[in-house]
């Protein structure tokens, strides 16, 4: 399943040890993400469902107050903020051990959610969409997961294109990598952004071939859960689609992802076991 060298990253000051998978849930703040928008969009919903996750085995708790959808419109700031800080509060009041990732692109937000405890910060624009990002990162010494985005999500799916698409993420992420170095940040982990302009074509190209990826010598985190390259393929809708994100899952851990982000806590957890026992 994952057979290179251990890599470990520094989380509030445990090092957290990559040669076993882990698994990050998505805990959505939003009334409009695409699978589960509005489910937990109110504190005593988010803290129910993130002990469930817990309670599954979830290694890392990742937090998204903003919809980054394809098409979806940007919040501002403030909104961001209040309907970030007050259930992240509550939560790690309530879950203390636990280490939360905050999903977001604004420096501010990551500042503010990063004074309160959160662990890491989780960027689908590694930090293009805020100059001050690697800076406010690097200065908190939090690992920084950096997602390629071609675009913004309100345009990046109108018309992705690549001439290469493999090379051009090794190319991005080698470049982000010394960025991040550079601000600071010790620990950064990559994600080739499935569904984050490309289409789906794309999409299994990057997984087709996500070892490739070992070269940057970085722990990858992959997040394909109940995304369209799966419910579009198999014609059916995000409900249906935990069967093949399990499959995605698996794939992508013979490949040697890290982390798998995911709705399904249980089941991804599943996916890690099983394959553990081929070893």
């Amino acid at each position: 399943m994952n057979t290179t060298q251990a890599i470990n990253i520094n989380c509030k000051g445990t090092l957290v040890d990559l040669s076993k998978p882990k698994i990050m849930g998505i805990l959505n703040l939003t009334p409009d993400s695409f699978f589960d928008g509005g489910k937990y969009n109110n504190e005593d919903a988010a803290l129910k469902q993130c002990e469930k996750m817990i309670s599954e085995g979830a290694d890392f708790v990742d937090i998204g107050t903003s919809s980054s959808k394809p098409g979806a419109k940007e919040i501002s700031e403030d909104e961001e903020l209040n309907r970030l800080l007050p259930t992240l509060e509550r939560i790690l009041k309530e879950f203390p051990g636990i280490f939360f990732s905050i999903d977001t692109f604004r420096s501010n937000v990551a500042e503010k959610a990063l004074d309160r405890g959160a662990a890491l910060i989780n960027d689908i624009s590694a930090g293009n969409l805020d100059p001050k990002m690697l800076e406010t990162v690097g200065k908190h010494k939090v690992p920084f997961i950096a997602m390629h985005m071609q675009g913004t999500p309100s345009s990046m799916q109108l018309n992705p294109t690549y001439k290469n698409i493999i090379g051009e993420l090794i190319y991005f992420f080698s470049e982000k990598i010394k960025e991040a170095h550079s601000a600071g940040i010790n620990d950064i982990i990559i994600d080739p952004g499935f569904g984050f302009g490309k289409t789906i074509p794309h999409n299994y190209e990057i997984l087709k071939k996500l070892e490739t990826f070992q070269s940057l010598n970085t722990p990858i985190l992959i997040g394909v859960s109940r995304k369209s390259m799966i419910f579009k393929k198999l014609g059916i809708d995000a409900s249906l689609a935990l069967n093949g994100t399990s499959v995605l899952n698996t794939v992508a851990l013979s490949k040697k992802a890290q982390i798998l982000r995911v709705h399904d806590v249980k089941e991804a957890k599943e996916c890690v076991y099983l394959l553990e026992a081929l070893q």
